[in-house]
């Protein structure tokens, strides 16, 4: 049963992504440059915490 709503919830997330992408492509577009931005800003504060670590944790 699990599995069953997990494929459901799959199936959704694609068709609503595909619902935005066909009936506003800009918005779609800023939506995934957000995401990669939050991406990047992550790594680079992951980046920044190790390098802070190898540093000598001061």
């Amino acid at each position: 049963m699990a599995v069953n709503g997990k494929k459901l919830a799959v199936y959704v997330l694609v068709v609503f992504v595909l619902y935005v992408i066909i009936t506003d492509p800009a918005k779609a577009a800023d939506y995934v440059q957000i995401g990669f931005q939050g991406i990047s800003d992550a790594a680079k504060a992951v980046g920044d915490f190790f390098t802070w670590l190898a540093d000598g944790a001061h």
